[in-house]
């Protein structure tokens, strides 16, 4: 036991700590998106890319968040040192649970410029080195320092209910149900930002569909901070946006970012 807690641990250090040099999202997922009443809710903790990635453990200082949220009550949720899956829910009522998960705030070193603007140019942050260079900042050796704030949408028994925004720094508020209303159209999302809607971001689409298949695209929000996400019965979606901000003076990091996951899946038909 103590040598799989180890192995676990040394994995998720390695694996987190990568990420967001190659871009790798960090997300929730449930091992059955809709349960029955009664049945516990079993979800893995991911890091990876293309909506495939290494499970991580329930590591409780990389933790600063973990909460069940139903309707307007939020109930924290306690795991064992090294739990794979990590979260193992009890008896829930029926509804929409939303997942919570925000971890510890991490650090990462940029050894050259290049890693840096591939992580730029694949969020779509624009022309962040004149931002560098104006603030005297080398194009090597600098840190960063990031965040993951991730949701999961769980429908039990009847799965009738809504997201809502939960407090978190940035976060993706499905407008409507996936599980129990009609998506013809697709999802319309809210992107926020401290809690206000954010325009222009960028969301990347993770679509998977029963065979495993992924494929990925993006959508712009509008002035209101929403967009509207294309689906397909059957298939099971990562949805994720980043923030990207100056670190605050005086830090030893020099940019921090945000970034948000949410995902769910939309019942074969």
């Amino acid at each position: 036991m103590q040598y799989r807690l180890f192995c676990s641990i040394l994995c998720a250090g390695l694996t987190s700590g990568a990420a967001p040099v190659l871009s790798h999202e960090f997300w929730i997922e449930p091992e059955k998106y809709q349960v029955d009443s009664g049945e516990t809710v079993v979800a893995k903790l991911r890091n990876g890319q293309e909506f495939k990635g290494a499970e991580q453990p329930y590591l409780d200082h990389r933790i600063a968040r973990f909460e069940v949220m139903q309707g307007q009550t939020a109930s924290p949720y306690l795991g064992r040192m090294g739990d794979m899956p990590a979260f193992s829910g009890g008896i829930m009522q029926d509804g929409l649970a939303v997942l919570i998960h925000q971890t510890q705030p991490q650090t990462l070193t940029y050894d050259s410029w290049e890693e840096f603007q591939a992580f730029i140019d694949h969020k779509a942050f624009g022309d962040i080195r004149t931002q560098h260079r104006a603030r005297g900042l080398p194009d090597a050796g600098f840190v960063e320092q990031y965040t993951r704030y991730a949701k999961a949408l769980v429908a039990i028994g009847d799965g009738k209910g809504a997201d809502l925004a939960a407090g978190l720094e940035t976060e993706i508020v499905a407008l409507a149900n996936p599980y129990t209303d009609d998506l013809t159209a697709g999802l319309p999302v809210r992107v926020l930002y401290q809690g206000k809607a954010r325009p222009e971001a960028q969301v990347e689409i993770f679509d998977k569909s029963p065979d495993g298949a992924v494929t990925i695209s993006t959508r712009l929000t509008d002035a209101q901070g929403e967009a509207v996400v294309p689906l397909a019965p059957g298939h099971s979606y990562l949805l994720d946006t980043v923030v990207l901000r100056p670190a605050p003076d005086g830090k030893d990091y020099v940019w921090e970012s945000l970034w948000a996951a949410l995902t769910f899946a939309v019942p074969s038909r």
